[in-house]
């Protein structure tokens, strides 16, 4: 029923907010060099890894690094925007589609985050598809704390319900949460 309700919302979607990712997509290319779209591997389900498709909110040429290590003066003014309303994540839609993300699940890491690829790895997350939001992201918790993450991760992983993602889903869309920090 999860990737059922996955793939309906996300093809809804991409319909629905297809014109609006365009048009983001151009204004990101009017305020900054570079392209709208950011492609970034990532690890998925059972560590398979895959390339994210994301608005580009950081200058072109910044280091492939997880958020919160990457400095606040790469962050375009529009990218800011993007972020505190949480619009760069809609072309994940497409990630979603496609089967390797979820709406509601783990966010997924970068391949060199290896202190958290082994916490989750010990505690089983990799089970699960990643998310576009997921418990953590609601609670504030980002990828600078690599255990707590895990563990929330995990209680997330055997607690999850249709209704929790709902619900989780909601309180993403109502702005619960801060995203991911950025370094000073």
């Amino acid at each position: 029923m999860k990737r059922l309700f996955d793939f309906t919302v996300s093809a809804i979607g991409l319909l629905v907010l297809g014109w609006l990712i365009l048009v983001l997509v151009i204004a990101i290319r009017l305020t900054s060099p570079g392209p709208g779209l950011f492609w970034q591997d990532r690890i998925g389900r059972g560590q398979k890894p895959f390339r994210c498709c994301k608005l580009r909110t950081m200058a072109e040429g910044t280091p492939h690094v997880a958020t919160h290590q990457a400095a606040a003066a790469s962050i375009t003014r529009l990218g800011r925007w993007l972020r505190r309303v949480k619009l760069d994540e809609l072309p994940q839609l497409w990630n979603v589609l496609k089967g390797e993300m979820s709406l509601v699940g783990p966010r997924p890491c970068l391949p060199v985050q290896a202190e958290l690829i082994a916490a989750r790895e010990r505690r089983g997350v990799f089970a699960l598809r990643p998310g576009i939001t997921g418990r953590a992201q609601v609670l504030s918790v980002d990828m600078s704390d690599p255990e707590r993450l895990a563990r929330i991760d995990a209680e997330y992983a055997a607690s999850r319900t249709f209704a929790g993602d709902v619900r989780l889903l909601a309180q993403t869309f109502i702005g619960a949460g801060r995203g991911d920090r950025v370094a000073l």
